[in-house]
């Protein structure tokens, strides 16, 4: 290893044990710490991450505007989701930036037909998931693909859900994946068991391509999912088993420059 990648794997080890810590931040993840079973925080997760975008503080304020409306029994709560609740959703207004109230509708719609069919998002998940593949990608791209088949009517809805097989990085889609399959003080590792964290792939925001750009970890400019790959890929030269652990410090060291 090189000596300026020995200094760096230094600066980043140092950093996760800066912020592997609970509530090091107002980061969105902390909301789940509220709810009280293993499928409702699967399902909380993948929400909140569909819509972290935007300040912590604007996410933060819609997911309590979400468990005002829904409980903490998410699980529940999205199952048996129906016309009376839609109506309630309607009036209530869950539009939010680049989304429509209509796309959080159809949202919990999209996850109800997958908890109907398949018992969780994780067991959806799966039935891409194969253990000789170099990454997640294919079973990312399955399962976008099953909920994005399974609403129709709204032309924002892909910005909840990206499209995982059009290059795009998917950084929110692999946040979630980070919460459910890694564990320590942050991650929860609900599906830890079955999938393995040296297939996942960074989530790249834009705090993370900054300072992956300024540690010179990346020679690719564009940030795309081949950007995530190339990232990951070098990550794991620090931390082959685990190499998206490095994402909430690079994330936050990006917050603080």
């Amino acid at each position: 290893m090189r000596l300026t990648d020995i200094k760096t794997k230094i600066l980043l080890d140092s950093l996760y044990t800066k912020y592997n810590i609970k509530e090091s931040s107002k980061d969105p993840v902390w909301n789940l710490n509220v709810l009280p079973s293993e499928s409702d925080i699967e399902i909380a997760a993948f929400i909140i991450s569909c819509y972290s975008y935007g300040s912590v503080t604007q996410i933060n304020s819609f997911v309590g505007k979400v468990f005002d409306f829904s409980g903490y029994g998410l699980y529940d709560f999205v199952k048996s989701f129906g016309r009376p609740r839609r109506e309630r959703a309607v009036k209530r207004n869950f539009a939010y930036r680049f989304n429509t109230t209509m796309d959080f509708i159809l949202l919990l719609e999209a996850i109800k037909i997958t908890v109907r069919e398949y018992g969780s998002l994780k067991n959806l998940f799966l039935e891409g998931y194969d253990k000789s593949h170099p990454n997640i990608i294919p079973a990312l791209e399955k399962f976008t693909k099953y909920l994005r088949g399974s609403v129709t009517g709204s032309k924002t809805f892909g910005y909840l859900v990206p499209d995982a097989s059009d290059g795009s990085a998917c950084k929110r889609l692999n946040l979630f994946l980070r919460w459910m399959v890694r564990k320590d003080n942050v991650d929860y590792g609900l599906w830890s068991g079955e999938i393995d964290k040296s297939k996942l792939l960074m989530p790249v925001d834009i705090h993370v391509y900054r300072q992956s750009q300024k540690l010179k970890l990346v020679k690719r400019k564009t940030c795309d999912l081949k950007y995530a790959v190339e990232l990951t890929e070098k990550l794991k030269e620090f931390d082959p088993d685990d190499p998206v652990k490095y994402d909430f410090a690079l994330c936050h060291l990006g917050m603080e420059a």
